[in-house]
């Protein structure tokens, strides 16, 4: 089990502006992660995948990369330790159709 203690809202915050700076190709070429398919981490004007997001801030926050299989991005994963950092992570809105 991952120890999320050394991931601060600062780490996440971190992730979320080289997200926005990389832009998600590269981001996740870089970091190892893939699109989001069930919920979005919500900031200021925009959306981004929260386990790619939180997987990234605990690579910046212990310098150990985390690969997407080694923890949950569901409830009880990824939207629940960013929902702790007060984070708001939604379900990931479905295009009319």
């Amino acid at each position: 089990m991952i120890d999320w203690n050394s991931v601060t809202r600062d780490h996440v915050v971190q992730a979320i502006n080289e997200y926005d700076r990389l832009g998600p190709d590269q981001f996740f070429a870089k970091h190892g992660f893939a699109p989001t398919t069930t919920y979005e981490l919500v900031w200021k004007d925009g959306v981004h995948p929260p386990k790619a997001i939180l997987g990234t801030a605990y690579e910046f926050a212990t310098g150990r990369r985390l690969a997407s299989a080694d923890f949950e991005g569901g409830k009880s994963g990824a939207v629940k330790v960013l929902g702790q950092l007060a984070f708001t992570v939604r379900e990931k809105r479905r295009p009319a159709g």
